[in-house]
Parts: C-alpha cells; structure tokens; sequence
C-alpha cells in the first residue's frame, strides 16, 4: 500500500533563502529514487519561510530508504540550525 508524507518545514528567520535552496536540491536525485511516486515540493504565498513536501512513496520501507539517502543527509548538515521547525506525518489515502 502507498505511502503519502507530508513535510511541513519552517526556516528560522534570516534563513528562508537557504533553506529553499537546500531544499530544492533535494527534488530531482529524489524523484529519481525507487519507490518515489510523487515528490512535491511548496511554498506558503504569504510566508516565504514555509514549505511543506508531499510526497507518495511505494510503500514505508522505501521511503525510510529514502530517509538514509546521502542527499536527504547532505540537505541535513547544510541546514543545520536555519531550521526552526520540521513536522513530518505518515498518511495513508482513504478511497
């Protein structure tokens, strides 16, 4: 059964433009990962520090592969301390 995350991410203040930098690198090496079924990344229109991913992955052990990717680790460390909020929620689609 599929898998949808939603990342909720808030840059500390002062930091909206790296943060969204970092994060945009994150779109394309995922995208091309296996088990990724929809990676998109957006932004709040009146706060420029707030973005939230949604994603749909294959199933949860893709995606925990995904969360030991040396990208997603990289974006880690360049973000490090200029992020002042992460929510993460694992959802499953209701049809």
């Amino acid at each position: 059964m599929a898998l949808t995350i939603l990342a909720q991410i808030t840059a500390a203040s002062g930091n909206e433009t790296l943060v969204r930098s970092e994060l945009e690198k994150l779109i394309e090496p995922t995208r091309a990962e296996a088990g990724c079924i929809r990676y998109d990344l957006h932004i709040d229109d009146t706060n420029p520090g707030f973005f939230v991913f949604y994603e749909t992955w294959g199933n949860r052990e893709l995606w925990q592969a995904h969360m030991n990717a040396p990208h997603l680790k990289a974006y880690m460390a360049a973000t490090e301390g200029a992020v002042e909020a992460f929510t993460l929620n694992e959802m499953t689609k209701i049809d």
